[in-house]
């Protein structure tokens, strides 16, 4: 059996908890197996039947779970691997799960590998993973000795996929967590004050890095973004730090990781913790008035030349498109 530990937030599973999930039948597709999912939290019975294509799911309903509590987690998530001895046990790879996940690994005295992007199966048996080190700038290849094995998967390493099939049975898996469990806990979740489309969630992502010149520029970028659909404007490290957008806009290593259809990267020399941040996107296209700038030999598309000349050309060609 691969068990998929999955996120619930706000009523719902998160995209990396789908993505996990696809990841998760894949294995059991190639090893012959099954797959239980694994949902902790408050409302989770009301989540369980809407998770398809799987064998069962597991709920721990606990109103005091309503968020991330670490320790009382990795209690429940230790309870089942020891009680069900999943072959895999697999998490999403965000923060949350990475640190779910180690807690789990030192309770268990079992091995981890975070970050994953890619599984090798043969003969019916998980015999190596590759996970994104260094940022992104490295792949590495593993083998755990382990058993069982646990895994997280990198966000957007392997597009979601819905699945059909009956509903899954739904088991109760109670586990009492004390008070001590308690101790450390989430005391308040702030959220970021920008308005319309997430970064993560825009299918179009503009960028502005230092060749933009200063936060007026920017304002083009967002009129370019209020063109096309379903679009966003983010930025790197250089431009949030000089005050030019906030720093919940910055795309990279420290900040925000995007996976959108298209990544216009606007006057972005392309370090290489800009494109950690940037690399899942489907398509990119830079526009540089560099021809040596690295960010071209990741580019599916390039332009060179001045952006404070082709982004309003761009603009206008947009406006008389749309009759505006």
């Amino acid at each position: 059996m691969i068990l998929a530990i999955l996120e619930p937030a706000k009523g719902a599973l998160t995209e990396a908890s789908w993505e996990t999930l696809t990841a998760a039948r894949d294995l059991a597709h190639k090893s012959n197996d099954s797959v239980t999912a694994l949902m902790i939290g408050k409302g989770v019975n009301a989540l369980a039947p809407t998770v398809k294509g799987i064998h069962t799911v597991l709920v721990a309903e606990d109103p005091r779970l309503d968020s991330y509590v670490p320790e009382a987690f990795a209690k429940i998530v230790s309870e089942v691997i020891t009680q069900r001895s999943p072959k895999i046990a697999l998490a999403p790879g965000t923060e949350t799960g990475n640190d779910l996940m180690a807690r789990v690994a030192a309770r268990l005295n079992l091995g981890l590998a975070t970050n994953c992007v890619e599984f090798s199966v043969e003969g019916g048996s998980l015999k190596r993973v590759t996970r994104s080190n260094w940022g992104g700038s490295l792949l590495e290849e593993l083998e755990i000795l382990s058993s069982p094995i646990l895994l997280t998967l990198a966000p957007h390493a392997i597009a979601a996929q819905s699945a059909d099939g009956t509903t899954p049975t739904v088991e109760t898996f109670s586990v009492s967590v004390s008070e001590k469990d308690f101790r450390v806990r989430i005391k308040e979740l702030i959220p970021t004050q920008k308005k319309g489309i997430s970064l993560t969630d825009a299918k179009v992502v503009i960028g502005g890095g230092r060749g933009m010149g200063s936060a007026e520029a920017f304002k083009m970028l967002e009129e370019l973004a209020s063109l096309l659909h379903n679009a966003a404007v983010g930025a790197t490290r250089v431009a949030t730090n000089n005050n030019w957008r906030p720093h919940s806009d910055q795309i990279g290593q420290t900040g925000v990781q995007i996976a959108p259809d298209l990544y216009i990267a606007c006057g972005i020399s392309g370090a290489i913790q800009h494109m950690v941040g940037c690399k899942n996107s489907k398509k990119i296209l830079a526009i540089n008035k560099d021809p040596e700038a690295p960010i071209f030999q990741r580019a599916d598309y390039g332009v060179i030349g001045d952006l404070h000349q082709i982004v309003p050309a761009l603009i206008a060609e947009l406006k008389k498109l749309k009759g505006a």
